[in-house]
């Protein structure tokens, strides 16, 4: 009996709403916990223009943080050594993409031929074998036809035209090229933010450490995970260089295996763009089927060079990758899959590409607070 009173649990209110199992939260506390979480997560999808460039400023200071150490240890003064990284970063950027503007513009002069192409393959094709979907429809047109001469009803009258492909796809351009000035503008917003954060040193982290309370040990093990959050992130963007540079190396091989024009381009560019989990293989592969068919002029071997990327986009940007990004952050594969699903869904392409830091810096943050065990339990591997 004694035994079976030790391992009973025990209640410790009467009411039905406020009943709970010692160690564990209520139903209105779990009801409570429900609400935040929407709350926040409504409020990040709403604030995503302001929260975006904040991130992404905090995380950038975080990286470069290194180099400015470095450049302080050569008695620069610390607001010099970090306007001075910040300005190599920006120059580099600035002389990759002039580098490779008259490529990037031959290839889009050649697009109108590439485009004549595909039209004339596609007609070609419908001729000598017409496709399921053209049959469907010429079936779908027979039977309405059929219908109205049963029912006495007169011919349906044709649709009003829809825009032209031409419109949609001017109309598709404008909608990018808005959208392209509003990710500038939060690149250059993070970049100002990474310039203050790297220039206050470590005040910003002494004044966390300060906001996390009075005692020493609350302190300690703050600095603990600004530490850990540090090196884990400086880990992650290490694992990805060398993982994005093997991918744009392999790339460049493989195309001029498969002679492939412009192979060194086409093979940075797909390292480039993979920066972008998932999304930025489809359209590295994209890119390097629209070149091929440009070329060649041929479906398949178009087919094969996207299968090319795509395969070694999977052998080391999920396979070697994800290993190197689990030893160095020791978290769950599957957790990470799901969370960038999540941050895509929330932010879109900047969520996909921030979400495996913001999981870094949350497992870290769960590791050491025993409230977020639960969460620290999930994203470790």
């Amino acid at each position: 009996m004694a035994l079976e009173n030790a391992v009973r649990p025990r209640i410790v209110s009467a009411d039905p709403a406020e009943v709970r199992v010692a160690g564990k939260l209520s139903v209105t506390e779990i009801t409570l916990v429900s609400i935040a979480i929407c709350a926040v997560i409504a409020v990040a999808r709403i604030a995503q223009p302001f929260l975006v460039p904040v991130v992404m400023g905090i995380l950038l200071s975080y990286t470069l943080r290194p180099l400015v150490a470095m450049l302080e240890r050569l008695r620069i003064p610390r607001f010099a050594a970090a306007t001075m990284v910040i300005a190599i970063l920006v120059s580099l950027i600035s002389a990759t993409l002039y580098g490779v503007r008259d490529d990037v513009n031959d290839w889009v002069a050649e697009l109108p031929a590439a485009a004549r192409k595909l039209r004339h393959s596609i007609a070609d094709s419908a001729r000598h074998a017409p496709s399921p979907m053209t049959n469907m429809k010429a079936a779908a047109e027979e039977l309405d036809k059929a219908a109205a001469e049963a029912a006495g009803k007169p011919a349906a009258i044709p649709e009003p035209l829809k825009p032209s492909v031409s419109g949609q796809f001017q109309d598709f351009v404008q909608e990018q090229s808005g959208k392209a000035l509003g990710v500038i503008a939060e690149i250059f917003v993070a970049l100002l933010l990474a310039l203050f954060l790297l220039a206050a040193g470590d005040t910003f982290r002494r004044k966390v450490a300060k906001i996390a309370g009075e005692s020493l040990a609350r302190r300690r093990v703050t600095v603990e995970v600004l530490n850990e959050i540090d090196g884990q992130i400086q880990a992650y963007l290490i694992t990805l260089l060398i993982a994005n540079a093997l991918i744009a190396l392999a790339t460049w091989g493989a195309l001029v295996l498969l002679h492939v024009p412009n192979a060194g381009i086409l093979g940075a560019v797909t390292g480039v763009v993979h920066v972008v989990p998932y999304a930025g293989t489809t359209v590295a592969a994209i890119t390097v089927g629209v070149a091929t068919f440009m070329e060649t002029g041929s479906f398949g071997d178009a087919v094969i060079a996207m299968t090319a990327i795509v395969g070694i986009a999977a052998t080391i940007g999920m396979g070697l990758a994800t290993w190197l990004q689990g030893k160095a952050a020791n978290m769950n594969p599957v957790a990470v899959f799901i969370g960038l699903l999540f941050f895509g869904w929330l932010w879109g392409g900047w969520g996909l590409l921030l979400g495996v830091p913001i999981l870094t810096v949350l497992k870290s943050i769960a590791d050491r607070v025993e409230a977020m065990q639960p969460i620290s339990e999930l994203l470790s591997s």
